[in-house]
Formats: C-alpha cells, sequence, structure tokens
C-alpha cells in the first residue's frame, strides 16, 4: 500500500486536531469553556438530566419551566437515534475543540470535492473555521447553531458530487451529511442551507437549459431530493415532534387579535415583524466582514490603561471601577441590541474573493457570488425594508425565525470558498499571465482602496455616536464623549491593520506573479498570515479566561441560602424569581419549579399569559398556578423570600363556570376572575360539561400523591359531582388523564391550566404524558435508515452486475 496517497488526508486531519486543541487547550486541563447560554440550559434540563438518571428513560416533559413544557427542543434522546452515534464518532475531541474540528473538516472536504489541492483546502478550511463569528457562538454557547454550521459545508460537497455525477458517492454524502445537519437541530441554520441551496440549484438548471442537459439535470434533482428524504426520516422522530410543538409555541399564529393593552394585534403566522428584525445587521456593519471592528467590535469591548475611557474614570472613580469599566466598555455603535463580537470573515479572504470573481468563471461563481450577496441583503434586515418585509410576507417559513442578522452564515461559507477557488487559478497554469495580473491588480484597486479610504477619511467621516450614549452620560458627564474617541481609535487602528494584511499579501502574489518566488512559499505565507489575521481577532472574545472547572460547568448557579431555605418545602409548587426577568432566566430552574423559564421559543399561550396578566402582578393569576414562593430583591439588592398563603394547591374545585367564544375573552376574563371558586372555559367544553354551577361539597378533597415530570397522581373524595382545576399545563398533544384506570377527557381551563369532571365517590387520578408522535416517529425513522442502507447496497450489486455481463 502506498502510504503517499493517504498524507494529502492524514496530514490536513492531524494538523485539524492540533489547531482546535491549541485553540482551545484549556480542554487538555479538563477545563471546560463557561458558555452563557448552556449555563441557562443547564438550568432548564436539570429535572430531565435528574428524571433519566433515576428512570433510565426519556420523559419528554419538564414542569420546570414555564409551568411546564415538552422537551424536544430542551434535551431528548429519542429512540434510533443512531445519527447522533455517527455524529459522536466526528466531534471525537472535547468540546468545544470538536465543534472547531467539524468546521475544519467540513470546508476540507467541500474543496477536496471541488478539486483543491489539499494545501490551499487547509488555508481554506482554516480561515472558514476561524471566522469570527464562528468562534463566538461557541464563546456564548450557540451549540446547535455551530453544529448546524459545522455540518453545511458536508451537505454542499454531497450535492456538488451529484451535479459531477459521482451518483453512488454524491448519493451516500448528501444523505448522510443532511441526517447530520438535520440531527444538529437548528431549523434556522438548516433553513439558511436551503437558500443557498436553491441559489445552487438555479444556477445549474440555467446551465443545464443552455446545454440542453435539462434531463440530466432533473435526475440529478432526483437522486438529490431522494437522499434528503432519506435524511428527512431517519430524523422523523425529533422532526416530528418539533413540528408538533412549533404549532404550541410562540412561532405559531396567536389566536389573540389584541396586544396587552387593548390595541390590535399584527396578524401573523409566525413571529411579529419588530421581533424578527430586531437583530439587523446595519448597511456600514457590512464592513465588519472586511474590518473587525468597523462598528466598534461588541458590547463589552476591552480597553487597556492607555484608553481615553480609562483615563477619563480613573480621575473620576479611581484605579479599580475605571479597569471593570474600561475592560467591558461599550464600545459597539450600530443599532443592534446586543452584540458579542464582529462576524470577520478576514482581509485577507476579502481580497481573494474579489480577485475571485475577475478569474473564476462558470455556474460556481455565479451560485457564490449570489449567495453573498443575498446573504448580505437579507441580513440588513428592518434596514432594507423592501427584501426583508417582502420575505416575511411571502416566503414559507420566513416569518418563523428571529435575528436576521445571522443568515450572514451564508456569507461566511461562499466567500473564503470562492476565495480559495480563486486563488488555486491564480496559482495554477491554465491561465494566463495577463489575465492573472488584471485581476489582481483589480482585486488591488478595490480592497486596498477601501481600506486606504476608511484609514485616511474613515476617523472624520463618521460620529461615532451610539443610541445608548444618552444613559452613559447620565452615569457620567462626558462619558460618552470619551467612548466616542475610543471608538474613532479602534475604527482607524484595524483599518490600518486590514490595509497592511491586504497589502502584505498583494505583495506576496505580485512577488509569485514575476516569478520571484515559488508557489510553495506562497501558500506557507498565506497560511501563516491567515491563522495569524483571524486568531488574533478571535482571542479579543473567546480565549483561555473563559474556561472554568467542570464542576462549576455542572453546577453553574449558586443555592443561595433563601433558595436552600425554599427547597427544604417538598411539595410540588412554582416559584416566582424577581431578582432576573423571568422570561429569559434558567437559574431559577436548576433549583424549582419555576414561573418563568429560558427559551427560544416559548409555549405561546404561556408567554401571553405572561404579557397580559403575570407581568401585571395579577396575583390570582399566579395563585393558580400554584406560586408558593417569591423571590425578590429587598436592601441592597439583597435576595429576600416571602411565602404567598393564597396559592391554590396543586388541585382545587370550582363552583362556577364562564364560558367564553374567544381567546380574548378568555384572557380579559382572568383580569378579574376569582380562581379559587370560579373558571374560565371555552364554549366547545359547554356540553361536555353540562352545566355552568358546581354545588360545592365542604367535605370535598383533593390531593397530589405521587410526583413525576411525565406523570402525576391524585386522590380525590366527593361526595357531589365536581370539576376540579389542576395547576398544571394543558398539552392535549400527549397528556392523558386516567380516573381508576380508565382514560377520561380533560380539558383547558382559565387559557393555560387542566380541568376534569370528577364523578362523586372516592377515585384515583393519573395525568401521564404519552406522546404518541414518538412512537410513530420511531417507525417511520427505522424505516428510513432501512432504506438508507439497502439503496447504496443494491446500488452497487446492479452496478457489479452490470459490469460481469
Amino acid at each position: 500500500m502506498n502510504s503517499k496517497k493517504f498524507l494529502p488526508i492524514l496530514i490536513p486531519i492531524i494538523s485539524f486536531v492540533i489547531i482546535s486543541l491549541a485553540y482551545f487547550h484549556p480542554v487538555l486541563e479538563g477545563k471546560q469553556l463557561f458558555q452563557s447560554d448552556i449555563a441557562q440550559f443547564r438550568g432548564m434540563s436539570k429535572e430531565v438530566n435528574d428524571f433519566r438518571d433515576q428512570y433510565q428513560q426519556e420523559p419528554y416533559w419538564t414542569n420546570r419551566a414555564f409551568g411546564g413544557m415538552p422537551t424536544y427542543q430542551l434535551s431528548t434522546y429519542y429512540p434510533h437515534d443512531y445519527i447522533k452515534k455517527i455524529d459522536g464518532l466526528l466531534r471525537f475531541l472535547p468540546r468545544p475543540a470538536d465543534y472547531l474540528f467539524l468546521y475544519f473538516l467540513g470546508f476540507f472536504l467541500l474543496l477536496s470535492v471541488l478539486k483543491v489541492d489539499w494545501k490551499l483546502a487547509v488555508i481554506g478550511a482554516v480561515g472558514f473555521g476561524f471566522s469570527t463569528y464562528l468562534i463566538i457562538i461557541l464563546g456564548v454557547g450557540h451549540n446547535a447553531k455551530a453544529h448546524a454550521i459545522a455540518y453545511m459545508p458536508f451537505v454542499l460537497a454531497g450535492l456538488l458530487l451529484v451535479f459531477q455525477r459521482k451518483y453512488l458517492l454524491g448519493f451516500v454524502l448528501t444523505a448522510l451529511s443532511m441526517s447530520l445537519e438535520i440531527n444538529a437541530s437548528h431549523p434556522q441554520m438548516t433553513y439558511y442551507l436551503l437558500f443557498s441551496v436553491m441559489i445552487l440549484g438555479l444556477v445549474y438548471l440555467i446551465e443545464a437549459i443552455r446545454e440542453r442537459e435539462w434531463i440530466t439535470f432533473v435526475k440529478d434533482i432526483a437522486l438529490m431530493l431522494l437522499a434528503v428524504a432519506l435524511a428527512v426520516g431517519v430524523n422523523a422522530t425529533s422532526l416530528m415532534a418539533t413540528k408538533e410543538y412549533a404549532d404550541h409555541s410562540t412561532r405559531s399564529k396567536s389566536e389573540l387579535t389584541i396586544e396587552p393593552d387593548g390595541s390590535p394585534k399584527e396578524i401573523s403566522t409566525g413571529l411579529s415583524k419588530s421581533y424578527i428584525t430586531e437583530y439587523s445587521f446595519g448597511l456600514l456593519e457590512t464592513f465588519d466582514l472586511f474590518i473587525p471592528r468597523f462598528m466598534g467590535g461588541s458590547n463589552n469591548e476591552k480597553l487597556d490603561t492607555d484608553s481615553y475611557t480609562y483615563r477619563f474614570l480613573k480621575d473620576k472613580t479611581g484605579r479599580k471601577q475605571a479597569l471593570g469599566f474600561a475592560e467591558n466598555a461599550p464600545i459597539y455603535w450600530g443599532e443592534q441590541p446586543i452584540v458579542a463580537a464582529p462576524p470577520y470573515i478576514g482581509a485577507i479572504f476579502i481580497f481573494l474573493f474579489v480577485m475571485a470573481c475577475f478569474l473564476v468563471k462558470g455556474p460556481l461563481k455565479k451560485w457564490l457570488l449570489a449567495a453573498t450577496i443575498f446573504s448580505i441583503v437579507l441580513s440588513w434586515g428592518k434596514n432594507f425594508d423592501l427584501v426583508t418585509n417582502f420575505f416575511i410576507d411571502y416566503v414559507p417559513l420566513y416569518n418563523k425565525f428571529r435575528a436576521v442578522s445571522s443568515i450572514q452564515v451564508i456569507a461566511e461559507i461562499s466567500v473564503p470558498l470562492l476565495g480559495i477557488i480563486g486563488l488555486k487559478k491564480f496559482l495554477g497554469d491554465k491561465i494566463s499571465y495577463e489575465e492573472k495580473w488584471k485581476a489582481f491588480k483589480m482585486s488591488g484597486i478595490i480592497v486596498a482602496g477601501i481600506a486606504l479610504f476608511f484609514t485616511a477619511i474613515g476617523p472624520n467621516l463618521f460620529s461615532f455616536e451610539s443610541y445608548r450614549d444618552g444613559s452613559y452620560e447620565q452615569m457620567l458627564s462626558g462619558l460618552s464623549n470619551v467612548l466616542i474617541e475610543d471608538r474613532r481609535t479602534i475604527f482607524f487602528q484595524d483599518s490600518v491593520r486590514s490595509l497592511i494584511y491586504v497589502v502584505i499579501v498583494g505583495c506576496l502574489l505580485w512577488l509569485f506573479l514575476s516569478n520571484k518566488i515559488k508557489r510553495n512559499i506562497v501558500v506557507i505565507g498565506l497560511f501563516l498570515l491567515v491563522l495569524f489575521d483571524m486568531v488574533i481577532v478571535d482571542l479579543r472574545y473567546v480565549n483561555k479566561d473563559d474556561f472554568i472547572t467542570r464542576s462549576r460547568l455542572e453546577k453553574p448557579f449558586d443555592l443561595s441560602p433563601m433558595q436552600a431555605e425554599i427547597i427544604k418545602d417538598t411539595g410540588h409548587y412554582r416559584v416566582m424569581n424577581f431578582m432576573v426577568n423571568p422570561m429569559n432566566d434558567g437559574s431559577t430552574s436548576f433549583y424549582h419549579n419555576s414561573i418563568g423559564g429560558y427559551h427560544a421559543a416559548k409555549p405561546r399561550r404561556y408567554q401571553e399569559l405572561f404579557d397580559f396578566q403575570i407581568a401585571r402582578n395579577n396575583m390570582e393569576v399566579l395563585d393558580m398556578l400554584n406560586t408558593k414562593y417569591f423571590i425578590f430583591p429587598g436592601q441592597n439588592n439583597v435576595e429576600n423570600v416571602e411565602l404567598n398563603e393564597g396559592a391554590n394547591g396543586n388541585a382545587w374545585f370550582v363552583s362556577e363556570i364562564e364560558y367564553v367564544d374567544t381567546a380574548n375573552e378568555e384572557m380579559k376574563a382572568l383580569d378579574s376572575l376569582d380562581t379559587k371558586s370560579k373558571v374560565v372555559l371555552e364554549r366547545k367544553y359547554e356540553p361536555e360539561v353540562g352545566k355552568a354551577r358546581f354545588e360545592l361539597d365542604s367535605t370535598a378533597s383533593i390531593e397530589l400523591t405521587s410526583y413525576k415530570a411525565n406523570e402525576m397522581s391524585y386522590r380525590t373524595s366527593t361526595s357531589l359531582d365536581q370539576l376540579a382545576v389542576f395547576s398544571e399545563m394543558y398539552y392535549e398533544d400527549g397528556w392523558n388523564a386516567y380516573l381508576d384506570g380508565q382514560l377520561v377527557p380533560h380539558m383547558r381551563a382559565n387559557y393555560v391550566l387542566r380541568a376534569m369532571l370528577i364523578p362523586k365517590g372516592k377515585h384515583d387520578i393519573v395525568f401521564k404524558f404519552e406522546p404518541k408522535v414518538i412512537e410513530t416517529g420511531s417507525v417511520v425513522s427505522l424505516i428510513s435508515y432501512a432504506l438508507f442502507l439497502l439503496i447504496p447496497v443494491g446500488w452497487l450489486l446492479i452496478r457489479r452486475k452490470r459490469k460481469s455481463v
């Protein structure tokens, strides 16, 4: 066996492992990256993990957040999830080095499919993997997003193999990589990938029509669709469960037609336009792709002791406070609410990308250029309403996702991809010197010219003012002025920085074009420059200081003395924490059944209940949710706890029913409802209930006798038929009620809770979460796995048989 054949594969893979571990080197000491979103996730999933450890099964439901919700998009192990095991084999490094390795590997594979020399493919892979956006999402804990992005190049590689008519390999890679992409469980990133694929398909369709090969094109597309269908099939359980929950989440159409203040509600089948476009990239902010801190960088930039801000504050507040503020300075001056880091692609890749636009011909350039422009324009969101509103109103599913700025992930792939393809052309011998010189010259004029323009004129061209500066000025007069000066300085420094990199790369390529240096020198030089450029910027935002011990990571929230007193109460109840924003908090869920929670797709009806009632401190609503304890800030923001004696408990009987016809009426009825004696039901339940009043039995009792996340048992005793209300969330797709072992109906009450008719006598009531979607999805998944294996095997057998004839 000739080992040299494997070196172009082994060397890159080993290099990727070393680079990944080197960047995240604290993992070698057993430390783990502290990720704020993952800390919140740990809080939200604590009950699920405890249940899993105790019962060795999945609950599929948790009561720790938002009163109760399915765990489909939280923490769930589905049956027959063999794709996840394959994913585990690929992500063998400690987290988050595993994601960085996956970035490198996928992009390397994509470039290899495009027949790019392995050395150039390594440069492209390293540049892509170290794109600042891809690193910062790991820093803040958007692991699912990083996971899905990492598999995008794998999918594109599979599709391109099919277009290259390497059908069997293309089919297998497309099916496998698409399965992994879906399994990463970030629908928004997969949806954005679809846009890139559609642009690719459109370009190849035009080429097929022009070359009169549209029949071949149709066959290619059919094979791709079959591969994608199998990928969807093997992920059927998670997809079906997610779709089921999506219909109950904030991503679905509301039944309300009014806002909490009574004004008409924007009618939408998904999220509101304001929410979708809250994170919209500014038009000028696009230059962050080329100049790292064009718009100041992040909301928490680290300034040194030479900064205007530090020197100003040192004289006003002292060194310690000045340093504390300067190390988290609000230097970002764009319009997005929060920016953790700029999406820097690299001055080098921008130069190569522009050069490639002049050098590269054919469908690949058309696809990548169109995809880049498409993603940047859509990332502008509310700053380019004409396009954004069209997509929100008319493009299916576009209104299900927020943070439109993240669609720039398409450009994160297409810019370095076209740049490396252009570099391949430039370093090759199939293009004339004149063509190379023209492309090189035009790229230098455009890219270096932009960098020089911003270096020379930029500091005096912009105001560098932020819409938040007024609040800083209120904190301390003159503070906003020094922040502006630091923004101006950073802008100038990073403009010069990008100009220097463009000049160095330009010199390197010019020396090659002049036959003064060899190709290998250019390759080594570019590798070191790309690595140096990208890593230095990345280390500003994610570095060794962000790592903590494993024990600290597994218990991210300290149990305060006050909260320790709460958990001595072993009953089943809820806690309202006013020390945080309840609907953006997973910390409380780590120890308690929280009124709030932390999730991108909250239960819609519960979110509405919060907005209309809980946010207004409607005590009757908090009582019906069995809110037994309140955590609130006392003097000097010291945590206090208060017992709520008025909490309704786990279940209670009511004597009066108010029937309503609409969701608006149901919500309004809660404004003044005495939840202890009265209940609000939809009119559709009236035939089932049969009457609007129940005579209360003073001796009647109903109590919770056992609790599990997915099963709750009650015992009742009453001499009269009664209507019981339970302080648990109603969710029709899974929760079943059993009376003395027999399945019986239950209904939604008070907008979010459960209610049930209880016949006289003594009875045992059990609520069980038994989602049918898991069983149905598992059957589809197993069938798809079987086809996944049988189709390639059958393909090979038929091919072998034909060859033998």
